[in-house]
């Protein structure tokens, strides 16, 4: 069983209605009584600013999933929902699901980054991780704290809880 962390994004097709159904899925990848999900926030997007704010939160749970595993079954949540992928980086999406953690692991291969490979800079990632776990410190030992402190927050704000 693994602690993992699960960046979620959606900025197309109501994106609060994409966040609350992601969320009832990842209950089937959690051990019972281990999710938890941050508050959501409302960001500007990365990459073309000509696409809608994005909505973004962070869930934490358990799972026996490995992370390969875990990221086919995110990716087969993202479909299901009608994310399309895009040539463009950083386009609009239905839903966006990353792994951000993976209990203490690091992994870099074809397919998977963990930690990943943004995440130390982006307010959306940061700031919902801390809601959830404001101790945690990352598998290559920086404090999540010292990261909050170089990362503004870019015009996000906190949206009101549902």
């Amino acid at each position: 069983m693994t602690r993992v962390f699960v960046a979620l994004g959606a900025n197309l097709n109501d994106p609060e209605g994409q966040i609350r159904a992601a969320r009832q899925a990842l209950a089937a990848l959690a051990v019972p009584g281990s999710l938890r999900h941050s508050p959501l926030y409302r960001s500007r997007p990365m990459g073309p600013t000509d696409q809608p704010a994005y909505v973004n939160g962070v869930s934490a749970f358990d799972t026996r999933l490995s992370p390969h595993a875990l990221l086919d079954a995110l990716q087969a949540i993202e479909l299901a929902q009608g994310r399309e992928r895009q040539a463009e980086r950083w386009g609009p999406r239905t839903l966006d699901l990353d792994i951000l953690l993976y209990g203490e692991r690091q992994i870099e291969d074809e397919r998977l980054t963990i930690p990943h490979y943004g995440m130390k800079q982006r307010e959306f990632v940061l700031y919902p991780l801390a809601d959830l776990a404001p101790e945690l410190v990352l598998p290559c030992g920086t404090p999540l704290a010292r990261l909050l402190q170089d990362c503004p927050q870019n015009g996000m704000t906190r949206l009101p809880a549902q």
